[in-house]
């Protein structure tokens, strides 16, 4: 047994550890005061553990065949901190690979002015007054909204969740309601302090304060009463998917615009965000932003469509079940899906596949689509069988999706993952849209085969999210460029 190696690891373990708790009152104070968010090839720093930032940089050797050291990152987030930064995501995977090309050529603290000299502007305000935000259901989504719009509150100036409109279930309704946002059955205990105002009718939720409203029709709420003014309201009960029925929530005074977080009928516009946002426009007051499938095989369509041509295609999709659903076998109105969720797989219909030609219009007419929902709760897979223009192999279709994902617009809705062990599970709590599972990738002449992961519930979220921030106006520039 080497005694020596044994002490080396421990050794250079509680190294990277020390090296992790010193970042974190940096990246919490960057955060707070200069709403700069430091990440690791997409992964967020920001109210990580220790453990969650050494992950973060050991994650980097499934993108770029080696693994990051906090050792080497540590010195440029010390640098970032005693420049005078604007709001930005900095990405430091990709900051410490470029200042180790350079073989010492340049000081970190030259090294890191230079690059970010165009936020090295001193601190600013996101916006004139933040963005109030209110939640139309407090479901699934609806919590999942919650939770990452109070992780993104940031020094306050940004998105401000103000509400949450609800049925009234009973006298214990605000404590049941604040019980289900601190603890979720898939994604885990909420990541911080949830406290009740029973006086406000409040949930305090890291210090922001989130009204339950109750009301039986949206046209009845008067949001300016609670301070509530030029609102987004997100509506996630999917009751009203045209413009007459989502229209009821603009008749309320405070609300000025309204999000469907289901696909919307007729002239409403079907927003994936980071694909069509040129939709999002002034004049424009409903927004949908489609389904949760068609975000997550989307970017991945486009970004093949783009280099390779897409002729034709089929989307199955193994979906994780959902409340639509029954728990036992019990009368439905739709087809096969009142046989018991947890037991069976269902197989059912999804307009994805049809929802794709409304947000990239060159594919109308050319994929088919179907879904299988399965006994699991979350997290869904896409299966994207796909005749192309061009011939293609796998390590070269495999290449152009893994560059897509670390360095392109498409960068934070495509996820790209190597590891020949992953399951559904492992992708609770992806951030993106879709996660392409390059070992399952098959090729043969002009067709392929993609596998795309997609957290179902989460990912979709930080996608309505982003598009609620380029509703707002709040994006942000991402550097090293």
């Amino acid at each position: 047994m080497d005694l020596k190696k044994q002490d080396t690891y421990l050794h250079d373990w509680k190294t990277h550890e020390d090296c992790a708790e010193r970042m974190l009152p940096i990246i919490g104070r960057m955060y707070r005061e200069n709403n700069v968010v430091p990440t690791v090839y997409g992964r967020t720093l920001v109210h990580c553990s220790v453990i969650d930032i050494l992950k973060a940089h050991r994650f980097a050797r499934l993108i770029i065949d080696t693994e990051l050291s906090v050792t080497d990152t540590l010195p440029l987030l010390e640098a970032m901190s005693r420049l005078d930064l604007a709001p930005a995501r900095v990405d430091l995977g990709k900051l410490i690979v470029k200042c180790q090309s350079l073989n010492g050529a340049m000081d970190v603290d030259s090294f890191v002015k230079q690059e970010l000299a165009r936020i090295n502007t001193g601190r600013a305000a996101l916006l004139a007054e933040p963005q109030d935000i209110v939640l139309y259901g407090f479901g699934r989504i609806g919590r999942l909204l919650a939770r990452i719009l109070v992780e993104k509150a940031g020094s306050g100036e940004k998105l401000r969740i103000r509400a949450a409109v609800v049925r009234k279930g009973g006298a214990d309704d605000l404590l049941k309601r604040a019980s289900l946002l601190r603890r979720d059955s898939v994604h885990g205990p909420f990541n911080g302090i949830i406290t009740v105002d029973e006086q406000e009718n409040a949930i305090i939720a890291n210090g922001n304060m989130i009204r339950i409203i109750y009301a039986d029709a949206p046209e009845n709420v008067d949001y300016t009463q609670y301070g509530i003014h030029d609102a987004i309201l997100i509506d996630n009960t999917g009751k009203w998917r045209d413009r007459e029925g989502l229209g009821k929530h603009l008749k309320a005074k405070g609300i000025a615009k309204v999000v469907l977080t289901a696909p919307g009928k007729g002239d409403i516009p079907n927003i994936v965000a980071g694909i069509n946002d040129e939709l999002i426009s002034e004049q424009e007051q409903i927004f949908s932003a489609a389904s949760c499938t068609t975000n997550a095989i989307v970017p991945v369509l486009k970004a093949v469509n783009d280099r390779f041509g897409i002729v034709s295609g089929h989307v199955e999709t193994c979906h994780s079940y959902t409340n639509d659903q029954n728990l036992i076998d019990n009368y439905h109105k739709a087809s096969r899906r009142g046989r018991s969720a947890p037991l069976n797989m269902v197989i059912t219909e999804t307009g994805a596949a049809k929802a794709v030609a409304k947000v990239i219009p060159e594919l109308n007419g050319k994929l088919t689509g179907n879904a299988i929902r399965v006994p699991t709760p979350n997290v869904s897979l896409a299966i994207l069988n796909l005749e192309l223009a061009h011939p293609v192999d796998v390590a070269g279709l495999n290449a152009y999706l893994r560059n897509m994902s670390l360095d392109s617009p498409l960068q934070n809705q495509i996820d790209y993952t190597n590891s020949p062990e992953v399951v559904s599970s492992d992708f609770v709590g992806s951030r993106h849209a879709g996660v392409v599972d390059s070992l399952a990738t098959i090729t043969q002449g002009h067709r392929c085969v993609l596998y795309v992961w997609y957290d179902n519930e989460f990912g979709y979220s930080c996608q309505v999210v982003r598009m609620v921030q380029q509703m707002a106006g709040l994006e942000l520039p991402t550097l090293p460029s």
